[in-house]
C-alpha cells in the first residue's frame, strides 16, 4: 500500500491537521443543514460527519433516522461546500450511502469486530473508488483492527484511513473507551503509510475531556481529529454528553498547540545526538536483563534441586515494595515500574519453568 495522502480525505494539502465534525445522528433536516453551515462558518472543519444507521447497544434506542438522512446531508454539502462522511455497516448502506454522493465512507468499531461484517462490506466495495476510515475494534484486539485493514485493502480500496476512538475495558471508570495509546502506536507502525485519526468524543463520552485528549494525540503525531458537534448538544438524541457545540469546537482547536512532523536539518542532528545516547543505555540495558536472566537461571536449577516452587509471594512483594522505594528518587512511575517489574517477573518466571520441566 503506498502512502497515503491527507487531501484524499480532504484534508489540508500543507500537512496540518484535518478535522471531521457534525452531529453524532443525523436527527432533523434542520438541525443537519444548520449545524454544517455552523461548521462551515468557522473554516477550519474539512468533513462533515453524522450518523444515519446508529449501531446501538440495547433494542428501544434510537437507532438512526435511516436513508432520509443521506438527503439531508446532499443538501448540506450543497449549501455549505463540505464534503460528507457516514457510518455504513451492511452492503445495502454502503450502496444507499454512495447513491447519495457521500465523499467517505467509515466502518465503526461494532463493525471491524466482526470479520464477517467486513467481508460483506470488502465484497460491496470491489470495483468502488471511494476513500474509507477505518475505526478500532470495541475490544483492544489489534489483530482484528489490521484484518479490517487487509480485507479492505483486498477489495481494491487504494484510500484507506485508521480512526482511534478507544476500546472498551471491563473497570474502566474515567473514559468511555479507554485510550490504549499503546495500541494505537503499534498499529500506526504496521501501517505508517496510513492516515491516523483520533475521535476523543468516543474516547472520552464527555465533552469535559475532549481538550485533553485532543492534546495528547496531536503530540502523538495524529493527522486529524473526529470530534462531535452538534447546534444543541443537549437536546441531543444521541450521545449528548460527549458533543460541543460548533462555537466550542471553534475554542477547542484554538486552544490545542498544533505540533509540527517534519524537522529541519539542524533539529535533526540534534535529535541524532540525543537518540544515539538513548541506543547506547537500550544496549547496556539489554545486556543487564539478560545477565538477571541468567542468575535466574541458577535459582531455578537450585529450585529443580531442591524440589521448591518457582513462585515466592513474599520475594515477589519484597521486589516490588524496594522498586518503589528506589523509585522515589527516579523520578519514574509508579505505573510504570509495575509494569517493568511484571514484565520482568513472567520473563523470570518462563526461565525458570523451562528449567523446571526440561
Amino acid at each position: 500500500m503506498d502512502k497515503q495522502s491527507a487531501n484524499n480525505f480532504f484534508f489540508p494539502k500543507d500537512g496540518s491537521a484535518g478535522i471531521i465534525s457534525g452531529p453524532c445522528s443525523a436527527e432533523t433536516r434542520e438541525q443537519v443543514i444548520e449545524t454544517a453551515t455552523q461548521l462551515a462558518a468557522l473554516k477550519k472543519v474539512h468533513l462533515f460527519r453524522a450518523g444515519i444507521w446508529k449501531p446501538r447497544t440495547r433494542p428501544g434506542m434510537f437507532e438512526g433516522v435511516g436513508s432520509i438522512g443521506l438527503e439531508w446531508l446532499l443538501d448540506a454539502k450543497k449549501i455549505t461546500g463540505l464534503p460528507t462522511t457516514v457510518e455504513v455497516a451492511t452492503a445495502k448502506q454502503v450502496e444507499e450511502a454512495l447513491k447519495y454522493n457521500v465523499d467517505v465512507l467509515w466502518i465503526g468499531a461494532r463493525t471491524t469486530v466482526n470479520p464477517f461484517s467486513i467481508q460483506e462490506l470488502s465484497d460491496a466495495l470491489v470495483g468502488v473508488d471511494v476513500p474509507v476510515l477505518i475505526k478500532n475494534p470495541i475490544n483492544p484486539d489489534i489483530e482484528l483492527w489490521q484484518g479490517a485493514v487487509e480485507r479492505i485493502a483486498k477489495a481494491g480500496i487504494q484510500k484507506i484511513g485508521l480512526v482511534h476512538r478507544g476500546f472498551s475495558s471491563y473497570g474502566n471508570t474515567v473514559y468511555r473507551n479507554a485510550p490504549m495509546w499503546h495500541l494505537a502506536i503499534e498499529m500506526k507502525r504496521r501501517f505508517p503509510e496510513l492516515i491516523f485519526i483520533c475521535d476523543p468524543s468516543h474516547m472520552g463520552g464527555k465533552r469535559d475531556l475532549l481538550q485533553e485528549l485532543a492534546q495528547k494525540s496531536i503530540d502523538l503525531g495524529y493527522d486529524g481529529l473526529m470530534i462531535e458537534s452538534h447546534v444543541n448538544p443537549s437536546e441531543a438524541w444521541s450521545d449528548a454528553a460527549q458533543q460541543i457545540t460548533p462555537t466550542n469546537l471553534d475554542i477547542l482547536l484554538n486552544n490545542i498547540i498544533w505540533r509540527r512532523t517534519t524537522l529541519d536539518v539542524d533539529e535533526q542532528n540534534e535529535l541524532q545526538k540525543l537518540r544515539q545516547q538513548i541506543d547506547q543505555l537500550d544496549d547496556e540495558l539489554l545486556q543487564v536483563l539478560s545477565n538477571r536472566m541468567k542468575i535466574t537461571d541458577l535459582i531455578g536449577e537450585y529450585k529443580k534441586e531442591n524440589n521448591i516452587t518457582i513462585l515466592q509471594a513474599q520475594r515477589w512483594n519484597d521486589i516490588l515494595q524496594r522498586a518503589f522505594e528506589k523509585n522515589e528518587s527516579l523520578g519514574l512511575s509508579d505505573e510504570f515500574i509495575k509494569k517493568y517489574f511484571e514484565a520482568v517477573h513472567l520473563e523470570s518466571i518462563n526461565h525458570q519453568n523451562k528449567i523446571m520441566n526440561s
